[in-house]
């Protein structure tokens, strides 16, 4: 039996990892679940999943859930709110393994107290690995213990390396799909709606995930996540458009090998996956039928329509904190956007500029999770300040 804690269980990939628990009941049990602010479904999933130990971002979210749950007769050992509630549930002493799937920065602290406290990390938050990549695999290897990608691409990329030797790989190559506007001219994207920008084509996943597939900056944070999840320089990490999604990623060896890993677009595979390493289990989906698939395509992605991907590539480059920055200054750029406070094209127009300004500032030491804060914080506000003059002229 294999323990699990969630953070970020009432989102996306929390609601699928709970539904791949229900599916192999036998052989993973749920100790600890964190989650945001939505009550009902948190209220819900403690009740059928009956964790030990739970925490919610806020007081209130947390006296709510556990009003439902006195009147439905059930109750956790232990309930906290705020971010020590992330590390109680990251760091329970029953706890295996570590599913990190709540999102922003709150993560970082919890995601590094369960390496230190000897967990496994099944990670499916970007910010952990483009702001404190560095930490987080120093840590790991300090401690003897695994960080497991749950994205689908980094998933596919850990298995097809699977028995190979380091010195054999030539390349990384993470798909794409693409997004919403692959084949829209350049002179329209101006003109894109919140609204058109929210319709993936393949993939159902929240609003900011959604805008950064639609600008491949989604895509750009992988690429940094690759370089340290597989300890792979920028030059040998590349990116190939591919709409149908069929194929995940692909791995070329030195004799010009590719290994692809194909698979149905269902993110309780590369979950499953995750919690069961190195095992495999049965899984209850339907396997990719090759034959209805169809074509499969493949391009280069167009970096002057979409120059997000190249921007995050010069993040990589650079100084050890501009990653940093760059996370920051698109988020605020992507919540601009949502709120028509910007277009489309004045999401990588931002982020350029507040790349330009952090450059130096971004050149100093993030060995510290304080460090890393600092220039976060630093980022924020001059990306904010960005914003403010864009929407004044």
């Amino acid at each position: 039996m294999r323990r699990i804690a969630i953070l970020g269980s009432t989102g996306s990939i929390g609601c699928s990892a709970l539904a791949v628990v229900a599916a192999q009941a036998e052989r993973l049990e749920v100790v600890g679940l964190a989650a945001g602010r939505n009550a009902d479904r948190f209220a819900e999933q403690v009740r059928r999943h009956r964790p030990r130990v739970i925490a919610m971002a806020t007081a209130a979210a947390l006296q709510q859930t556990e009003a439902a749950l006195r009147a439905a007769g059930a109750a956790a050992d232990a309930a906290y709110a705020g971010p020590e509630g992330l590390l109680a549930v990251a760091t329970h002493p029953d706890v295996d393994v570590v599913l990190c799937a709540s999102s922003g920065t709150a993560a970082l602290d919890a995601t590094l107290a369960a390496i230190e406290s000897g967990k496994t990390v099944a990670l499916a938050n970007k910010e952990v690995l483009v702001m404190a990549g560095g930490l987080m695999v120093e840590a790991a290897r300090r401690r003897g213990v695994a960080i497991l990608p749950v994205d689908s691409e980094h998933n596919a990329i850990h298995q097809c390396l699977h028995g190979h030797d380091p010195a054999d790989v030539r390349r990384l190559i993470l798909t794409a799909s693409g997004g919403p506007f692959r084949a829209r001219p350049q002179e329209t994207l101006d003109a894109v709606t919140p609204e058109q920008a929210l319709e993936h084509p393949t993939w159902n996943m929240g609003p900011k995930i959604t805008i950064d597939s639609a600008t491949l900056m989604n895509k750009g944070l992988e690429v940094i996540e690759a370089r340290w999840l597989f300890d792979a320089p920028p030059d040998r990490i590349e990116v190939v458009v591919h709409p149908q999604s069929i194929v995940h990623s692909l791995v070329e060896l030195r004799d010009g090998s590719l290994i692809a890993q194909l698979g149905v677009t269902d993110m309780r595979l590369p979950i499953q996956y995750a919690f069961s390493y190195p095992d495999r289990w049965e899984a209850p989906l339907p396997a990719l039928d090759l034959a209805s698939c169809g074509r499969l395509e493949f391009e280069r992605p167009d970096v002057k329509r979409f120059p997000c991907l190249e921007l995050a590539y010069r993040a990589l480059r650079g100084p050890a904190g501009l990653p940093i920055v760059l996370n920051a200054a698109n988020e605020l750029a992507v919540e601009a956007f949502l709120a028509r406070r910007l277009p489309f094209n004045g999401i990588p127009a931002v982020i350029e500029q507040a790349l330009d300004l952090g450059e130096r500032r971004a050149a100093g030491g993030v060995g510290t999770l304080a460090a890393v804060r600092e220039v976060d914080a630093w980022a924020r506000r001059t990306t904010a300040e960005i914003i403010r003059k864009v929407e004044s002229t």
